[in-house]
């Protein structure tokens, strides 16, 4: 079987960096997109002492022709890309009435229409292959959030294009899905507990006691899910939100 290339937006740290390695390890070539190319280059070492393939790609996810740049740049030198991770996000938290628009067009942007683009860029090659791999992440806040009016609307977002995605693609051999994590410890949570003054330490253990498993999660918990979404095994799933924190979601 010819070598799968893969793209992973947001890889640069957390999760995305977490799955672009799960998925050099699971034998793909890896295009680790962020918006600045040198974000990704420890991404790509840890990648490439490992044994695997990867480049770094600079792009913004909400800008459709750095997008389309990006998406070229990785069919020239890794190969036609059949699986995409859309991890790319950014959080800009506050109460309804303090919430600019700026800040919510900027998490609109990243997370709904960053999708939007890479997808349309990139299911091209899917299709053409007759196989491909598309997971979307979503959040446990896709179900209410206190602050996050802007992050749950984008969340819940992408279930729905996910959704739509599975249905739209599914003749093709292509699936669709999407994770949708709990507390998992990255940058982003540690920026949380700091914005609320309390140490990172005391806000996950806070947190995991919250939590049936009694721990909060870490990016390759998240990167394990994306894993067999993104496998030959997983052919006859898509369409579907799995949530990874630790216990139900209602």
């Amino acid at each position: 079987m010819a070598q799968r290339i893969a793209i992973v937006t947001g890889a640069a740290r957390g999760i995305g960096a977490g799955t672009a390695k799960r998925l050099a390890s699971d034998g793909m070539a890896v295009g680790v997109l962020d918006l600045n190319e040198a974000d990704g280059a420890q991404t790509v070492a840890e990648i490439e002492k490992a044994g695997g393939k990867a480049i770094a790609v600079g792009a913004d996810v909400s800008n459709a022709d750095q997008v389309q740049a990006a998406v070229d740049r990785v069919a020239a030198e890794l190969g036609e890309p059949t699986v995409l991770i859309n991890n790319a996000g950014v959080t800009r938290d506050n109460l309804l009435f303090k919430m600019s628009e700026t800040d919510w067009d900027m998490v609109l942007n990243v997370h709904l229409r960053g999708a939007f683009l890479m997808t349309r860029a990139t299911q091209k090659y899917m299709v053409s292959a007759k196989w491909g791999r598309i997971v979307n992440l979503s959040s446990v806040s896709a179900v209410g959030n206190r602050g996050q009016a802007n992050y749950s609307a984008a969340k819940a977002g992408m279930q729905g294009l996910t959704k739509t995605l599975a249905i739209e693609l599914g003749k093709f051999g292509v699936t669709a899905n999407a994770v949708a994590p709990g507390f998992i410890v990255t940058d982003m949570t540690a920026a949380t507990a700091a914005r609320l003054g309390v140490s990172f330490e005391d806000f996950q253990a806070g947190a995991a006691q919250t939590i049936p498993v009694q721990r909060v999660g870490l990016p390759e918990d998240v990167a394990n899910a994306i894993s067999f979404f993104v496998s030959e095994a997983a052919g006859f799933v898509s369409g579907q939100i799995l949530y990874i924190a630790g216990g139900p979601v209602s």
